[in-house]
């Protein structure tokens, strides 16, 4: 078994704690660097963190394997522009570095109707950054479109969203009256999904919030 090198952006939000812990427990896997501006609370043998200026990436260690979860908002964010920034220029600049680095594969979180032709603003955004991914043409990248998010961000020092607050709760009534790609997933399963998926894809894969909810928390 080849013992990989992968890098993670986003390793403090949502999805990405917990895809940064499964990629840590991945025997398959001997070196996780974790691109960030925020130490992470966290120590292991196999992690590195790298303190990095998005605007102006470091050169990478070797790599196999780049996975993309930074995200925000725009009330956090303050601005489209600057959501833009986080969300489209920052995760493009992280899998342009990683792919300079010997990066083959590539993982991404993006969202439900992402599409860069859209009237609006948040799923052109994450459509835009699909598309760009795509022309970068990696061996391998694997999109996946989650619905709302199911998770506790409190306990990871996130400001909380009123609306996916209010979904939450109603969650567990509304999901089985709901079509599977518009129910609320777990964020778990959306970071099981990657690393199951990324390490064996070629060409581009896109997995929808109905199909993400096959796999396991």
């Amino acid at each position: 078994m080849k013992h990989k090198t992968v890098a993670i952006a986003g390793a403090t939000g949502l999805v990405g704690s917990h895809l940064l812990n499964g990629l840590l427990a991945d025997p398959a896997i001997e070196k996780v660097y974790a691109l960030g501006r925020t130490p992470l609370p966290i120590s292991h043998e196999k992690l590195t963190f790298i303190h990095v200026n998005f605007d102006a990436l470091p050169t990478l260690p070797p790599l196999d394997e780049v996975y993309l979860a930074l995200g925000t908002t725009i009330k956090v964010a303050g601005s489209k522009d600057a959501f833009s920034k986080v969300d489209f220029t920052y995760n493009l600049a992280v899998a342009k570095t990683a792919l300079a680095a010997g990066a083959k594969k590539i993982g991404v979180v993006s969202s439900i109707g992402a599409d860069a032709h859209s009237n609006s603003f948040y799923p052109q955004v994450k459509g835009q950054l699909e598309d760009a991914l795509k022309a970068l043409t990696p061996e391998g990248l694997v999109i996946v479109r989650p619905s709302i998010l199911l998770g506790d961000r409190k306990s990871l020092g996130q400001p909380t969203r009123r609306g996916e607050e209010i979904f939450m709760a109603l969650a567990k009534l509304l999901n089985p009256f709901l079509p599977k790609t518009f129910r609320a997933i777990e964020a778990t399963k959306v970071a099981n999904a990657l690393r199951a998926e990324v390490p064996k894809t070629t060409g581009n894969v896109m997995i929808d919030s109905a199909h993400l909810q096959q796999y396991a928390l």
